[in-house]
Parts: structure tokens; sequence; C-alpha cells
């Protein structure tokens, strides 16, 4: 599991494409998917942060709260913007962040309501999505769409039984294009 700073440094052009997406609208503004305790999907508008330290959201009293708490699984999707169907997406764990000093310096910087009962959770990434489609004319898009994706290398994808070194971080970045 890789953090958003480890992630953007290893892809800056791809971080920097999901950050645009994830912002166009001024604060973030997204789609988070947890799993609920019955195993299913749960969608809900959220308002993510990107900064130097992380990908972070701070997250009210809610199912999704309750979700994250209990399973940390995210999916976290960009809205669409106006004028294309681009989109970004990135997916792995969520953690709650315990640190004061970090809590105090990004609600401070997100202008977090200290009134407000919320819990501030870090995003780490496994899988980094950017799709962009060509439009032409009246915003139409022509072809498919140019994707990029990575894949945190370090990412478990099944359990084992036996332990194998761990390689150094490089990304698994596949770009293709549709004609």
């Amino acid at each position: 599991m890789a953090s958003w700073s480890e992630f953007a440094a290893d892809e800056p052009r791809l971080a920097d494409g999901i950050r645009v997406l994830l912002q166009q609208y001024g604060p973030g503004f997204g789609y988070l998917a947890t799993v609920r305790a019955d195993g299913g999907p749960r969608v809900h508008p959220v308002s993510p942060v990107i900064t130097d330290e992380g990908l972070f959201c701070f997250i009210v009293d809610s199912p999704k709260r309750r979700d994250l708490e209990r399973d940390g699984r995210y999916a976290l999707h960009s809205f669409p913007p106006e004028e294309s169907d681009d989109e970004a997406y990135v997916a792995g764990r969520a953690r709650p962040v315990t640190d004061p000093l970090q809590l105090a310096r990004l609600a401070q910087g997100a202008r977090a309501e200290p009134q407000v009962d919320w819990r501030l959770f870090e995003f780490t990434v496994d899988v980094a999505m950017l799709a962009r489609r060509e439009q032409h004319g009246l915003g139409v898009a022509v072809g498919g769409p140019e994707v990029q994706v990575w894949l945190d290398p370090l990412a478990p994808a099944a359990p084992s039984a036996v332990p194998q070194a761990r390689p150094a971080r490089r990304s698994r970045n596949v770009q293709c294009s549709a004609a």
C-alpha cells in the first residue's frame, strides 16, 4: 500500500492528472465507495483533501465512516467534468489519522469545522487510473480513451503461504489508447 506521496513521486504526471480531476471544482469532489457490513457497495459524495503529505478525507459520523472503521477498503472516483468524459479513480485502504499535530495541521488547512463530529482518514493507493477522451467540436468524444493505470507492486495480490522478498517500489504503469 503506497501513500499518495509515494505514488505521486513514482508517477507525478498521473498523480497530477488525478488531482486536477478531483479538484476541478475548487475543493476536492468525488464519489467514495465503501464496503457495507453485508459486503455490498455503498457510494457517497465526498471532498477529498490532497496535500504533499497524502490523500485524506474528513468523514462525519455516517454509514460510510462506520464502513471505513470496520473495513478500510475504498474506491474514490472523480466527478465527471462538464466538458468531457475524463475520469480518475484510486483505490486502496483507508486508515484513521491519530497524530494530533497532523490532525490539527490538516484540519486548519482544509478548514474542517471543529464542532463537527468528523474523523480524518488517510487513503493509501493500490490502484490509480486516469482516462482521457479526446473531444471534438461540441464536446463529443471521438475514438476510445487514453488510459493510464498504476498498480502498486508492493500491494499484496493474494495471501501466500511462503513469505517472499518485496521488490523495490516501481510502478506498473500501463498506457493504452483505443482506436
